[in-house]
C-alpha cells in the first residue's frame, strides 16, 4: 500500500511539473445557461482590465433575438462582471464579434448583422470607443458599416488559383458544374462578392498604420482580408485567399516579414488546417495548402513575446470535444509541445472558437465557447503561463 501511494504521489508531482502547473486559472465568465453563446473575442486594456464579447440568443443566423453581450474583468479582481449589452441591431441577428485596439489605442468592435437570416447576406458593422476604461460597457462614439468592393481582379484570382490546385473531380451530377467552376462563376458577380464577408478572429496590426482584418465567406467558402492603411478609418479588400474550403483565417507575421494565415478546413476530406502566405503585407496570397494539423472547427494563432508561435484549435477530425494548444520554435514547421486545454470523450462536450492573446505580464489568456449540454453553455476564460512550458 505504501509503495502504491508513493508511486501515485510521484505521478501527480510529475504531472504538475510537466503540464498542470502551466494552468494559472480557469473559470466560466458567467454561470452555465441554456441559450446559445458563441464566438467570443478578448482584449487586454491599457488599465489592466480585460474585456470580452460574444453573441447570445436562441440560435445563430435564424434567430433574430441574437445580440452581442460582454463582460469586464477589472484589474485585481478574480471574477468577471455581470454581462452587459455590447451591440444589438433591431430585428437582425448579430454574430461573430471581434474586439481590438488599433495603433493609437482606440477600441474597435467589428461584427456581422445577418440579413435575410443568411450568412452569405451578412453585412460588416463597426463601432469604436475612446472611453472604455470605466466599469461596464464602453461608451461608443462612432458606428458604421464596413462596405467592401472587390473588383474583377477578385474573380481572376479565384479562377487562376483554383486552376493551380490539384484536380479532385468534385461534381454532383452530369448537368451540374463542378465545385471549382461554380465558385469561379459566382466570383464574376459583383453583388455576390461585395457582401457576405464575416469576421471571426482578431486582426493583425502591421507597422504604424496597417490593420489586416481576417474575413471569410460561407457563400464562396474561402477567405479574404479587409485592409486599412489609416488605423481603421477606411477599408479596402485584399485579393482572396483561395483554396477548397479555407475559412476563418488567423494571422501572424513571420520573422522574415511574410504574413502567415492558418485557416479552418471547410472543404474536402481529410479535414486539416489550411495555410497560405502573403509576401506583400496581406495584399495577395498563395493558394492554400493543407498542413499536418487535423481540424474540424477552430483555429487561432499567436506570436509570443519570446518569439515562439502558438496555435490553438480543434485538432481532431470528428467534432469539437478537444481543444489543444501547440507550440513551435520554427514558425510552424514542427510542433514540439501540445497542451490539452479541453479534452472530453466524443459527444461529451463542445469547445470552440477561441480568442487567444498574451497580456503585458507574459501570461496567455484565452476565451472560447464552452458547451457541456443543452443547459450548460457559457464562455470559458483560461490563463496559462508559457514560461512553465518547455
Amino acid at each position: 500500500m505504501f509503495n502504491f501511494r508513493f508511486l501515485c504521489i510521484i505521478f501527480l508531482l510529475t504531472k504538475v511539473s510537466n503540464g498542470w502547473s502551466q494552468l494559472v486559472s480557469s473559470e466560466l465568465i458567467f454561470p452555465e445557461q441554456e441559450k446559445h453563446v458563441h464566438g467570443s473575442s478578448l482584449v487586454s486594456l491599457p488599465n489592466g482590465d480585460f474585456l470580452c464579447v460574444w453573441f447570445y440568443g436562441n440560435g445563430e443566423r435564424t434567430s433574430d433575438d441574437v445580440k452581442l453581450m460582454g463582460a469586464r474583468l477589472e484589474k485585481g479582481r478574480s471574477s468577471w462582471s455581470e454581462p452587459f449589452l455590447m451591440a444589438d441591431t433591431p430585428h437582425l441577428p448579430d454574430c461573430n464579434p471581434v474586439l481590438f485596439l488599433n495603433q493609437n489605442g482606440k477600441l474597435f468592435l467589428v461584427w456581422i448583422a445577418v440579413q435575410a437570416n443568411l450568412w452569405e447576406q451578412s453585412i460588416l458593422k463597426v463601432r469604436t470607443s475612446v472611453d472604455f476604461l470605466k466599469p461596464g460597457p464602453p461608451i461608443w462614439q462612432w458606428q458604421d458599416n464596413i462596405l467592401l468592393k472587390p473588383t474583377d481582379a477578385f474573380a481572376k484570382e479565384i479562377k487562376e488559383k483554383l486552376e493551380s490546385l490539384p484536380s479532385h473531380g468534385i461534381g454532383w451530377a452530369g448537368y451540374a458544374p463542378k465545385y471549382d467552376e461554380m465558385i469561379a462563376n459566382a466570383a464574376t458577380d459583383a453583388a455576390k462578392r461585395s457582401i457576405g464577408w464575416m469576421t471571426r478572429i482578431k486582426p493583425l496590426l502591421v507597422g504604424e498604420n496597417r490593420i489586416l482584418l481576417p474575413l471569410y465567406s460561407d457563400g464562396f467558402n474561402l477567405s479574404m482580408l479587409a485592409i486599412s492603411d489609416d488605423k481603421g478609418e477606411t477599408w479596402k479588400p485584399s485579393l482572396p485567399i483561395v483554396g477548397r474550403g479555407p475559412i476563418q483565417p488567423a494571422l501572424i507575421q513571420k520573422k522574415n516579414g511574410d504574413i502567415l494565415a492558418y485557416m479552418r478546413d471547410s472543404g474536402d476530406e481529410p479535414p486539416m488546417v489550411h495555410q497560405s502566405i502573403s509576401t506583400d503585407n496581406g495584399e495577395s496570397w498563395t493558394a492554400t495548402q493543407k498542413t499536418s494539423i487535423p481540424n474540424t472547427a477552430s483555429v487561432e494563432l499567436l506570436r509570443l513575446k519570446d518569439g515562439r508561435m502558438a496555435f490553438l484549435g480543434n485538432d481532431i477530425v470528428d467534432g469539437r470535444y478537444r481543444l489543444r494548444l501547440y507550440l513551435s520554435k520554427d514558425e510552424g514547421e514542427t510542433w514540439y509541445f501540445k497542451f490539452p486545454v479541453e479534452e472530453e470523450s466524443p459527444g461529451k462536450g463542445s469547445f470552440s472558437y477561441p480568442s487567444l492573446i498574451q497580456s503585458n505580464d507574459g501570461l496567455i489568456r484565452c476565451t472560447y465557447s464552452y458547451n457541456k449540454g443543452n443547459n450548460e453553455k457559457s464562455i470559458k476564460y483560461v490563463v496559462l503561463d508559457p514560461q512553465k512550458w518547455p
